[in-house]
């Protein structure tokens, strides 16, 4: 059965804490719903309605288009462990580029990671809580290492042009 909150309680923060991965879902208010997979050591409770994650380069960048046409998101987390619940957290979400005067004061809480592009910040405005009961348990392996070995090339002598197309854009 479904139960909403208007806030992450400890018990909610720590369910996420133990999550290996989570999804981040947003829509324009003209065409299809983007929704992507997310990992690594990038995801921050920072109080009870505030939540951030160091979004990393990937192949397009629906959700900051999409975060600065309307700020509707949608994050959710699956447990794939022994204990199934689905967690919703739903808000306006903000994006944070790294010449936003925000980065420093949000940067500070992720380790340096390669190829990180921008921060979301979401305002938690309701929370919701399902059984997960019909997810497979899965088991973790390991992290892949592709994206962080990708992520430290020379953005200078890539070109600023290639980078913004690569990275900055909406597919």
């Amino acid at each position: 059965m479904a139960e909403f909150f208007t806030e992450l309680n400890r018990e909610l923060q720590e369910f996420i804490s133990r999550q290996k991965m989570f999804f981040i879902a947003t829509a324009s208010e003209k065409g299809t719903i983007a929704i992507s997979p997310k990992c690594l050591d990038t995801f921050r409770c920072l109080d009870n309605t505030t939540i951030l994650y160091l979004d990393l380069t990937g192949s397009g960048n629906e959700t900051a288009k999409n975060l600065k046409e309307n700020g509707r998101m949608t994050i959710m987390f699956c447990s794939f462990d022994k204990d199934p619940m689905i967690l919703r957290l739903y808000g306006k979400g903000e994006v944070i580029q790294q010449d936003n005067e925000k980065w420093e004061r949000f940067y500070q809480y992720f380790p340096d990671i390669p190829g990180k592009r921008q921060i979301i910040l979401l305002h938690i405005e309701s929370v919701q809580t399902s059984c997960g009961t019909s997810v497979p348990i899965y088991e973790f392996k390991r992290e892949r290492t592709k994206l962080n070995a990708w992520g430290k090339f020379d953005v200078v002598k890539v070109g600023k042009q290639i980078v913004n197309k690569l990275f900055k854009t909406s597919i």
